[in-house]
């Protein structure tokens, strides 16, 4: 199949539509989740059109895991080779405590049984892929740049969503349902719940950043490591510069404040400063790692505070709904937020090929809204890492034998409960 002639800026140079566009699902938000529903849906010859609000696509972000459930969920849809390519298949997990005393370890994706790898991967690297898949296999004009959404409008017929556009104009685009896949920002959540409370923040801070860096531990291999005050995560995402080095993301968590409300509006693109990140780090003396030149080595690294939303009563209104971090967004613990978004994605896909519409949205909620919520609030008590909090307050001086800290017992109903909850125990 031809690819459609596209500009620079994602946008195509005439404004030609297969079929009626008030037949389209109208997707708001062209980020991991509503491009997988995109794709998704053009392959059940659903019409659809993608409205971004950025007006630059650009492969921004650090890593991000692609863990099994969510492999084999992509798959159908055609990208999974082409990720795998420029991903790393992740080995093995391991807990540590501050002073690199192993706590847990585990083996991922196909070395734990499961039928698909664990793809670690940088996010700008994965949102690229779906997006040029996107625009590639979806009708010319139907993913947009520079759509940010104003309000919309829905009746008995369908919806009609207006959008600003980068030069201040603004258009209106018919559809029959709309999705609000736009992020932890949501505008589509904002407009079906404006009594929503906001971010919520439990005091934590994140530092995140990618450096070029000498291969550990056979260079597929995660490590978390947390004295109860200050957690490391750290796993290549990618080919380094040579064969002794690859690609690593780290991120570092402090506990920098308390109360509900973050300080600053959680975002990319704030940068990170060394008196802020280097305390913590300094909390974790791991023998295999210089953590301080790590950080110093990384030539720019991101901050924001750890933020979440309260679960909702309710997505769908009509003919609208959420998705992804408009729905549910989540603490990173787990490795889970994107897993979900694609999850959410492909659930709603084969829903509305099988049902009307409205019953689809309805049917789509029932399934996802429970789980999703009950992952926000588990991973708001730690989520799997909780057996790093358990232990730093159990034996903060470290420990000579595990089993007197904490049972293999615990250690299973905590990190294999996890699992089970969101979907990763039915992908052995």
């Amino acid at each position: 199949m031809s690819k459609p002639h596209v500009r620079s800026d994602g946008n195509p140079k005439d404004n030609r539509e297969v079929g009626s566009p008030r037949q389209r699902v109208l997707i708001v938000g062209g980020g991991i989740g509503g491009l997988t529903l995109a794709l998704s849906l053009h392959q059940l010859n659903i019409p659809c059109a993608v409205f971004e609000a950025a007006t630059d696509i650009k492969e921004l972000g650090v890593g991000i895991n692609i863990l099994p459930h969510a492999a084999r969920a992509l798959k159908p849809l055609g990208v999974l080779e082409e990720l795998d390519e420029i991903a790393i298949r992740t080995r093995r997990l391991r807990y540590l405590n501050h002073l690199g005393q192993e706590i847990l370890r585990s083996e991922c994706g196909l070395w734990g049984g499961h039928d698909m790898p664990q793809l670690s991967i940088h996010r700008g690297r994965l949102h690229g892929v779906l997006w040029r898949a996107a625009q590639a296999r979806l009708p010319v004009g139907a993913v947009r740049t520079g759509h940010r959404l104003l309000n919309f409008l829905q009746d008995a017929e369908g919806v009609t969503a207006r959008f600003t556009l980068a030069d201040g104009s603004q258009v209106e685009e018919p559809g029959q349902i709309l999705i609000g896949a736009d992020g932890i920002h949501s505008a589509v959540r904002g407009l079906l719940h404006p009594e929503d409370g906001g971010l919520r923040w439990q005091g934590s801070q994140l530092w995140r950043g990618v450096v070029d860096w000498p291969v550990f531990e056979g260079g597929n291999v995660m490590l978390i490591a947390a004295d109860g005050l200050a957690k490391l995560t750290i796993y290549p995402i990618g080919e380094g510069r040579s064969p002794r080095t690859r690609l690593t993301n780290w991120v570092m968590n402090g506990k920098v404040g308390g109360g509900a409300f973050p300080p600053r509006r959680e975002d990319w693109s704030r940068q990170g400063k060394l008196e802020e990140v280097l305390p913590f780090a300094k909390r974790l003396r791991l023998p295999f790692l210089d953590l301080e030149a790590l950080i110093r080595a990384t030539p720019r690294f991101f901050e924001y505070p750890e933020c979440d939303r309260d679960p909702l009563p309710w997505w769908t209104q009509g003919r609208v709904t959420l998705l992804g971090d408009a729905a549910h967004p989540m603490y990173p613990s787990g490795s889970n937020g994107a897993a979900q978004s694609i999850l959410d994605a492909r659930c709603l896909a084969k829903l509305l090929s099988a049902l009307p519409l409205e019953a689809a949205l309805k049917a789509y909620e029932a399934e996802r809204r429970p789980k999703t919520a009950e992952v926000v609030r588990t991973n708001r008590r730690g989520g799997p890492e909780r057996v790093l909090n358990l232990v730093a307050e159990r034996a903060p001086e470290g420990f000579t034998r595990l089993d007197d800290v904490i049972t293999s017992a615990e250690l299973t109903d905590i990190v294999g409960g996890y699992a089970q909850l969101v979907g990763l125990a039915g992908s052995r």
